[in-house]
């Protein structure tokens, strides 16, 4: 069953967004204890690299990719990865682990002077690369998954991966339309204070 961004339910049972496809990821483990979930990290992901639409980003998430269809996959074996929720290129919602758990989105990053922004954040993929601009699908369903999200938890900054891993990463990269996420009804422009614009 796709979810249908144009009928969101806000609601969130034990971390598991109702709106969402879920789609169980092996690939996370427990937050430390008592430790608040205050940032979400925006992504950006396509796979095989540029090509949209396949099965490769779901299969990659819950371990089964097949690196051996592609040699575009190759440098993917063996990677243990997650997010808590991809963004399809026609704004459908996918989510991969509870909010409540750690997906391995971020690897080695920091953020106001904190490390591992696995333990403490909510990372979300959109399926596209640096070198196209999103669908306004993706925006649409980010318009109103952010707000949610900033509903149910006490988040402070939203940021890009680039933002809290700046010497590895570039997602989501120059395309991404930081000011469309300043527009969305409900969201503090403090939460974006990486991104004032």
């Amino acid at each position: 069953m796709r979810s249908d961004p144009s009928r969101f339910a806000p609601g969130f049972a034990d971390g598991w967004c109702a709106a969402a496809q879920r789609r169980e990821s092996p690939h996370f483990d427990a937050r430390p204890p008592h430790m608040p979930i205050d940032l979400i990290v925006v992504h950006a992901i396509s796979l095989p690299p540029g090509r949209f639409g396949g099965p490769q980003i779901d299969a990659l998430f819950r371990g089964c990719l097949d690196t051996g269809a592609d040699p575009a996959l190759s440098d993917l074996a063996g990677l243990r990865v997650s997010a808590h929720f991809l963004v399809r290129r026609d704004g459908e919602l996918l989510q991969y682990v509870s909010c409540a758990q750690r997906a391995w989105h971020a690897g080695a990053s920091s953020h106001r002077g904190r490390t591992r922004c696995n333990d403490f954040s909510i990372g979300i993929e959109l399926e596209g690369s640096d070198h196209v601009p999103f669908e306004p699908a993706q925006y649409a369903t980010l318009a109103r998954l952010l707000p949610a999200l900033c509903r149910e938890y006490p988040i402070r900054d939203i940021v890009g991966h680039c933002d809290i891993a700046p010497q590895r990463k570039t997602d989501p990269g120059p395309h991404f339309d930081w000011a469309a996420l300043r527009r969305i009804d409900g969201l503090s422009p403090a939460l974006f204070a990486a991104h004032p614009g």
